[in-house]
């Protein structure tokens, strides 16, 4: 593969275009896999300029599809390009494209869900996480129904500083539905704001850089797709375990619409539930009439420390799961009313 140093600035061959290669391979999106194509070249260097300065760089570019920002990317002048797609009808495409740049493209054909991408680059590549982020990317338009489930599990890498984020604090430059985009970025108060901004934004610097219309992907998908650049911070703004403060953010957001108390309050078994709630939003020094849009970030530090001390003093609280006694008190309920229906049969009429 391609060394690592001063590279002579490269740009692929003419090739058949991305409309030309679809036809050539016979290739069509597949509705159930949420494949969009976009065709539009102008439109893939864009998201690669929004990447930052991709010369020499290592990138990581996950569903590349029928590779239009796998060319754009290319004529990045990168050092080395890796791309993971899971359906094998693109790889004959992609290979073509690697032939039209030697040591330049790597194939894998597998799942980004899956794929382990600790050791796929150089050990020289790696940063202390302090430093300035690695000149390692991760580029992407996922398909939609993989897009927040894959985000979530990158954000825990992030807060683990493993998997892609074992060199440093790497880049991230991925489309999603414009939807989830302005949630991934929503300030305070806004009306988007949402389990993901919280999740995101604590640990990482996220812009919602640039909207594409739907109507550039073929085929057009019902809404349009943003585009995000996430920088992991130097710093978590709250540190406590990922499972834990995703835990506290999931339950506050179940009940957006109400007063944050509410969601709280699931945390805790029923038993103890409003004392607990109480001495959680007092200790925490948080208004339990705030709506779960109202709290920021360090709302949510407070609440996740205060509940981290709580666990720490009761080691069953944090197993605590609101729907499994929601289950077990509906099940003795109806025991109760078989036993009934039973006595009742059993009177003399």
């Amino acid at each position: 593969m391609a060394a690592s140093g001063t590279l002579s600035t490269f740009r692929l061959p003419p090739l058949p275009t991305i409309r030309e290669i679809i036809k050539l391979f016979r290739l069509q999106a597949v509705k159930q896999l949420s494949q969009n194509f976009l065709l539009d070249l102008r439109l893939t260097d864009k998201i690669v300029k929004k990447a930052g300065n991709l010369t020499n760089a290592y990138v990581y570019e996950v569903g590349p599809g029928p590779g239009g920002i796998t060319r754009s990317i290319l004529n990045a002048n990168v050092a080395e390009l890796l791309v993971v797609e899971k359906d094998s009808r693109f790889i004959p495409g992609l290979q073509m494209l690697s032939d039209a740049a030697p040591g330049k493209l790597r194939i894998v054909h597998g799942d980004v869900l899956t794929f382990k991408i600790e050791n796929a680059f150089p050990e020289s590549l790696k940063r202390q996480w302090e430093d300035d982020p690695p000149n390692v990317h991760i580029i992407g338009n996922l398909p939609f129904s993989v897009s927040t489930p894959l985000i979530i599990k990158w954000l825990e890498h992030v807060s683990l500083r493993d998997g892609p984020f074992a060199y440093g604090r790497t880049q991230m430059t991925l489309t999603f539905q414009k939807e989830v985009a302005e949630r991934l970025a929503a300030s305070t108060g806004s009306k988007q704001r949402s389990r993901l901004s919280v999740m995101a934004q604590y640990l990482c610097r996220v812009r919602h850089v640039f909207t594409i219309p739907g109507r550039a992907f073929v085929p057009k998908p019902e809404v349009d797709v943003g585009v995000v650049h996430f920088t992991p911070l130097p710093q978590a703004r709250i540190e406590q375990p990922f499972k834990l403060v995703e835990k506290v953010v999931q339950n506050v957001f179940q009940f957006r619409r109400k007063y944050c108390h509410h969601g709280l309050g699931m945390l805790f078994p029923e038993a103890q539930r409003l004392e607990s709630t109480g001495k959680l939003l007092q200790v925490a020094d948080v208004d339990p009439t705030l709506r779960p849009s109202q709290l920021s970030v360090l709302h949510f530090k407070s609440l996740c420390d205060v509940y981290r001390k709580m666990c720490d003093e009761d080691p069953h609280l944090f197993a605590y799961n609101f729907r499994e006694e929601l289950k077990k008190n509906k099940s003795k309920s109806q025991e109760k009313g078989d036993d009934r229906d039973s006595y009742r049969r059993q009177l003399p009429r």
